[in-house]
């Protein structure tokens, strides 16, 4: 998709658009670089990947230094990524990984936002109206300052507009609102549209969920 093509075609082998939807795997590549992390690509398979699909992204993985391993964990269970468990166990214990963080504590709230805009979504600037810029200067005053923040928008693309595709750049991230999740800790910026999560309803589904004594989970559906 990041390469082109619509979601009813993805079943046809194309190669092109794969080759060209790699930059959007190789800016979180890059993304999780940024933060001192070694990553490593789990390829979850779909029963429509063909041989010559998933050699081009572990070869272009190969060529981005990173390593890619298949995962057929849908068809196999545990055993079908154990692979993948043993291969970030294997960068865990390489000791290559230091964490380091984006921005310090105390950095403005708002410059927080622009960070992460520019760095994560290579945006050439956030957009933020007044009544947002006073809820983050309450939310400072009130002693939030150095809380990190949290980025709500689509994960559809890197920009707020779901159809830019790829690794697009140059674009504007909107604020729409920020909302201080005070017992977390941190501040929530809500850009372009996009639903929260809403609040679980009085019996959530997973009261129905259980696990017989024959291993079989029922009151999923």
């Amino acid at each position: 998709m990041h390469g082109g093509v619509k979601k009813e075609d993805l079943k046809a082998e194309n190669l092109k658009a794969l080759a060209a939807g790699m930059a959007n795997l190789q800016r979180h590549v890059e993304n999780v670089q940024k933060f001192g992390i070694t990553p490593v690509i789990s390829i979850n398979r779909f029963s429509a990947d063909t041989p010559a699909e998933i050699d081009l992204v572990k070869s272009s993985c190969a060529k981005l230094g990173v390593e890619a391993l298949m995962a057929d964990h849908w068809a196999e269970g545990g055993k079908g990524a154990a692979d993948v468990a043993r291969a970030v166990v294997k960068a865990i214990d390489g000791g290559k990984s230091k964490l380091k963080l984006l921005y310090p504590d105390d950095m403005p709230l708002l410059e927080k936002i622009r960070t992460i805009a520019k760095e994560i979504y290579r945006a050439r600037d956030i957009a933020a109206d007044k009544s947002v810029r006073d809820q983050l200067a309450q939310f400072e005053s009130m002693g939030f300052g150095k809380a990190p923040v949290c980025i709500a928008k689509t994960q559809y693309s890197f920009a707020t507009n779901a159809e830019l595709k790829g690794a697009p750049v140059d674009h504007v991230v909107p604020v729409r609102e920020v909302r201080l999740s005070a017992g977390a800790e941190f501040v929530v910026a809500v850009c372009g549209d996009i639903m929260t999560m809403p609040g679980l309803p009085r019996v959530p589904a997973a009261d129905s969920i259980d696990v017989g004594a024959d291993g079989r989970i029922t009151g999923l559906f």
